[in-house]
């Protein structure tokens, strides 16, 4: 998948019910723009949705274009990862974001029961084993997969000595490729990259386009492990209608694709409430270098 320079990835969070009418056209519209692959999310905020599998399948075999499943610990055990894994080889997946996954405290279902035999570290070393053809107990399972392997990282973690002893972890467990939470502050984003060694690791900056002053203010009080400076709150609060905070958003992630592409392998770009366009706008001057 990050063959070349400048890969640009979108989003798109399963749907609630079995309709994938909407995730079928706005992968279309994103193969249309030349976007490299959908990022598909894993029951993100602890949600009950359709599998991530299963759009990312649906999409390759309907529209053509690539994916990069997220897949959490959260929801299965050992037994299940490996059989998850196995299948989605069969099934003509290859790239993978292993994540530990949101508690079900967060979620629509706080009552639900989190399995978590291993966390994102372990994840990345289960598949690396398959990778070489060896499964959880070490032993032979014929052709090996072929997983490209990323993980995940926040780089404004309130602790930033344990996020980057656990991204070294990661990589020494066989990870290939990190993408970051949304970036709204690029300095600190520099400032964590002095201090984190990510050797062949190749970076991907996550991009969020704010869509008005409610969302930016839920990004910043209620999502786990995003980062949003007050400045950026009051540049958007200085519009009163939606329409001009949409453009001070959509102005304010170009800024940060501007500021991150010297020292980035690639962006994701999120399409919140599925405004697949938007993404596109957003990636504009990335997708028309393609």
């Amino acid at each position: 998948m990050l063959a070349g320079t400048e890969v640009v990835l979108v989003e798109m969070v399963p749907p609630r019910s079995t309709d994938i009418t909407k995730s079928v056209e706005g992968a279309r519209l994103l193969q249309e723009h030349r976007v490299d692959a959908i990022n598909i999310p894993d029951g993100p905020r602890a949600t009950a949705r359709m599998t991530g599998m299963a759009l990312a399948v649906l999409l390759q075999n309907q529209v053509g274009i690539e994916t990069v499943l997220h897949y959490t610990c959260r929801d299965r055990n050992l037994l299940g990862m490996q059989s998850d894994l196995l299948g989605a080889t069969a099934l003509g997946i290859r790239n993978i974001l292993a994540i530990t996954g949101d508690p079900p405290m967060i979620g629509d279902y706080p009552q639900a029961t989190a399995v978590f035999d291993i966390d994102s570290i372990g994840l990345v070393h289960l598949i690396n084993n398959l990778n070489h053809g060896i499964d959880v107990g070490e032993k032979r399972i014929g052709d090996p997969t072929a997983f490209f392997t990323g993980v995940g990282v926040d780089p404004n973690s309130v602790n930033t000595e344990n996020e980057i002893h656990r991204l070294q972890l990661k990589k020494e467990a066989g990870a290939e490729y990190v993408i970051t939470q949304p970036v709204f502050d690029v300095d600190s984003l520099e400032a964590f990259l002095e201090q984190a060694d990510l050797g062949s690791l190749a970076l991907i900056a996550g991009i969020w386009p704010l869509v008005s002053l409610r969302n930016a203010e839920f990004m910043k009080n209620e999502v786990p492990g995003v980062y949003v400076p007050d400045e950026v709150i009051r540049r958007i609060a200085r519009f009163e209608t939606k329409d001009d905070q949409l453009k001070a958003g959509i102005e304010i992630a170009q800024g940060m694709i501007d500021r991150v592409s010297g020292f980035v392998k690639g962006i994701q770009v999120s399409a919140p409430f599925g405004r697949y366009q938007l993404a596109v706008e957003v990636a504009g001057a990335m997708l028309e270098g393609k």
